[in-house]
């Protein structure tokens, strides 16, 4: 499966904009109407989007209406953990490689390009436990 990987160095940043164009937008109904720098860069492709921080779920969460025509799956620190490493943590939360790997996969199932048997798979290769609680209740 290929992917491409890009960087937020500030979902609050990018969020702001959008609601800024969004104003512009709204108050200037006969011009033509601008967009915002996220849905410049993320609406166009193709497959989901899979948005990770090491915050809260709710970090990534902000911009996801501005990416109206892909799935967005946020993934975040929600709940409680503490960890000796920050790949410890990463693996408590579910926001290292292989969850998000899995959660890519999962939205491909989701959108039938992939079979659901993958995702499985997937979750056996890397040795995740769908059976764990979940860190938000932990």
């Amino acid at each position: 499966v290929g992917c491409e990987l890009w960087s937020a160095t500030s979902y609050k940043l990018l969020r702001e904009q959008a609601l800024e164009i969004e104003r512009w937008n709204r108050l200037h109904p006969e011009q033509e109407q601008r967009r915002p720098l996220v849905t410049e860069l993320l609406d166009g492709g193709s497959g989901p989007v899979v948005a990770v921080s090491d915050f809260m779920r709710i970090v990534p969460e902000q911009v996801a209406r501005f990416v109206p025509s892909r799935s967005f799956t946020p993934l975040g620190t929600d709940g409680m953990g503490r960890s000796d490493t920050r790949t410890a943590l990463r693996r408590h939360f579910e926001i290292d490689a292989p969850h998000i790997i899995v959660a890519v996969l999962h939205e491909l199932s989701l959108a039938g390009e992939i079979k659901s048997e993958v995702v499985s798979e997937a979750i056996k290769r890397h040795g995740i436990d769908p059976e764990i609680a979940f860190a938000l209740h932990q």
